[in-house]
C-alpha cells in the first residue's frame, strides 16, 4: 500500500498570505527601480546634508544597511536606534546602490540616547563591555552577524543530514543518567515547597521525590540516540546540554549547543572519522558561500579556508605524545592527559590543519567506548587551530560482559542500555560537535561567550 509513496512538497504560497513589507534582503538584491515600497527596521546612522537627510536603515536580514533618502523634514523624535517603518520609491544612488527616496517615515518606538542607551553611534565597544548588555547585544552590527551565521550553520547541519539519510531525534534535557561519568551535572527538582512536601514518601529524600530518583539537565543525548539508533540506523540529536564545570574560560559555557550523531553497523573508526571531516568541510563550504559578508565582519578580514581543501590529519595519541615531548619539548604528566596548550601545539605543529587524534587510553575515556588492544579505546578528539578540542567521539562498546563490567561500577541504572546490547546488538559509533566552539573555529572569536546569544557561565544567569 505504501511501497510507492512519494514526498509532495506544497508551495507556501499557496497557503500563506504576504504583506506589502519587503525585507532589505529582497530590496537590495532583487528590488525594481522605480518600484513602490514598504520597509520597517532600525535607524544604524543619520547624516543630514543640505541636499536632504540620509538614514542608513536595516531590518536584521542582511548586513548591508539600506539607505534612506528624507526630501522633507523628519521628526525630530527620530534618533539612531529608533524603530521605523517607511514607504518610498526604490532608485539607484550615484554609486549604483539601491536607495529608497522616502514620501513617508513613521516612528514604532523611539530610542532616547540620553537615557541609557549602552551604544552610541559610530563607536566600537570591546566584547567585554557589549556582553554586559546581553539583551542588546543582538543590535551591535557584529552580534548581529554572529546570529545570522549561527542561523545558517544550524541549516547547514540539518540538511546535510537529511541528504545523507540521518533522522533527527528529540533527546530528553531531563534524564536519569550521568553520560560522561564526570559528575559535572545539575541537578533538577521542584522549587515549590507544598508540592514537594506533598510527593515526598517514606524515607524518600526531595531530590528524588518528583521522579521517584534523581533527575539531571543532560550532559548528553548520546545514549538515547543508541537506543533510536538499534531501529533507525542513523540519527542524530541537535540541541542544549548542560555541564556544571566550575570555569570562567573562554572555552567553557555551562548551557551549550551540540550536535550529536549516532550511527549503527558501524565498525571501524576511520568511517566514523569520515563523517566528521565531511559534515565540518561541507558546512563550511556552505558559510564561505552563502554568508561570506557576515563573515568578514565578525572575523575583520577573510576566513583563511585552505584547510577545507586539505585531508585532516589523523594520529594515534602515542604518535601525538611522541610530537609533543620529543619534537616540541612540551612536558606531559602522567594520568592527566593531553592539555588544552597540548591540543593548540598539535594543530600548529601541522600548519594549523585539523588534527583527529585517535585510540586514547582506557581510563581517559567513559565506561562506553569500546576496547581495543593494549588498553586503549577507539575514540577521537578533533583539534581545530586556536581552539583545541571541538568534537570527540568512538565507537561504542557492544560486548555485553565487557559493558556490563564498566556500568557496575561507574553507573548502576543503566539496565535499560544494557538491554541494547542484549536484543538485537550491533556495533555503533557516533560523536559530538560543540557547536560553538565550532562557531569561535571558524570566526575567530576569542571567547565562546561572544558565540551564543545569551551565555550562562559560573556566576553569569542574569536574564
Amino acid at each position: 500500500m505504501f511501497t510507492n509513496c512519494k514526498k509532495v512538497l506544497i508551495p507556501l504560497s499557496k497557503y500563506r498570505r504576504y504583506s506589502d513589507t519587503k525585507s532589505v534582503l529582497q530590496i537590495i538584491e532583487k528590488g525594481q527601480i522605480g518600484q513602490k515600497v514598504f520597509v520597517k527596521g532600525w535607524i544604524k546612522s543619520i547624516r543630514k546634508q543640505k541636499t536632504g537627510t540620509f538614514l542608513d536603515f536595516n531590518d536584521g536580514s542582511t548586513m548591508q544597511n539600506l539607505q534612506l533618502v528624507i526630501l522633507h523634514s523628519l521628526d525630530t523624535k527620530i534618533s539612531v536606534g529608533s524603530s521605523v517603518s517607511a514607504t518610498g520609491v526604490l532608485q539607484k544612488s550615484p554609486k549604483g546602490q539601491n536607495e529608497i527616496t522616502a514620501d513617508k517615515v513613521k516612528l514604532v518606538g523611539e530610542c532616547d540616547l540620553a537615557k541609557g542607551y549602552p551604544f552610541a553611534p559610530r563607536k566600537s565597544y570591546e566584547p567585554k563591555y557589549i556582553r554586559e548588555y546581553l539583551h542588546l547585544r543582538p543590535r551591535t552590527r557584529k552580534f548581529a552577524s554572529l546570529l545570522r551565521i549561527r542561523h545558517a550553520a544550524t541549516l547547514a547541519i540539518h540538511q546535510y543530514l537529511d541528504k545523507n539519510g540521518y533522522f533527527n531525534i528529540h533527546t530528553p534535557i531531563i534524564t536519569s543518567n550521568d553520560c560522561e561519568g564526570a559528575g559535572e551535572i545539575f541537578k533538577v527538582m521542584p522549587d515549590n515547597e507544598q508540592l514537594k512536601k506533598s510527593m515526598v514518601k517514606e524515607n524518600q529524600p526531595l531530590d528524588s521525590a518528583y521522579f521517584d530518583g534523581k533527575a539531571y539537565l543532560t550532559v548528553s543525548g548520546q545514549l538515547h540516540l543508541e537506543a533510536a539508533a538499534h531501529s533507525l540506523n542513523k540519527v542524530y540529536c541537535f540541541g542544549p546540554t548542560f555541564r556544571a564545570e566550575n570555569s570562567r574560560s573562554r572555552l567553557h559555557l555551562s548551557e551549550f549547543y551540540m550536535l550529536e550523531l549516532e550511527q549503527a553497523f558501524m565498525e571501524k573508526l576511520d568511517d566514523l572519522l569520515d563523517i566528521v571531516e565531511d559534515l565540518v568541510k561541507n558546512v563550511t563550504t556552505v558559510l564561505l558561500q552563502n554568508n561570506q559578508g557576515d563573515i568578514e565582519m565578525c572575523r575583520g578580514k577573510k576566513l583563511d579556508d585552505s584547510w577545507v581543501n586539505k585531508e585532516f590529519v589523523r594520529i594515534q595519541h602515542s604518535e601525538a605524545l611522541d610530537i609533543l615531548t620529543n619534537k616540541l619539548n612540551k612536558v606531559v604528566k602522567p594520568n592527566v592527559g593531553i592539555s588544552k596548550e597540548h591540543e593548540l601545539a598539535l594543530t600548529e605543529y601541522f600548519e594549523n590543519v585539523p588534527v583527529f587524534v585517535t585510540n586514547w587510553p582506557l581510563e581517559e575515556k567513559p565506561f562506553y567506548m569500546k576496547g581495543i588492544s593494549n588498553n586503549k579505546v577507539a575514540a577521537f578528539d578533533l583539534l581545530a587551530p586556536n581552539i583545541g578540542e571541538i568534537a570527540g567521539g568512538s565507537l561504542r562498546e557492544n560486548d555485553y560482559d565487557q559493558l556490563k563490567s564498566k556500568i557496575s561500577s561507574s553507573n548502576p541504572h543503566l539496565e535499560w542500555y544494557l538491554d541494547l546490547r542484549k536484543f538485537g546488538s550491533v556495533p555503533t559509533g557516533g560523536f559530538g560537535l560543540g557547536f560553538e566552539r565550532y562557531i569561535q573555529f571558524i570566526l575567530g572569536i576569542d571567547s565562546i561567550k561572544d558565540c551564543i546569544p545569551f551565555p550562562r557561565w559560573p556566576h553569569n544567569c542574569s536574564l
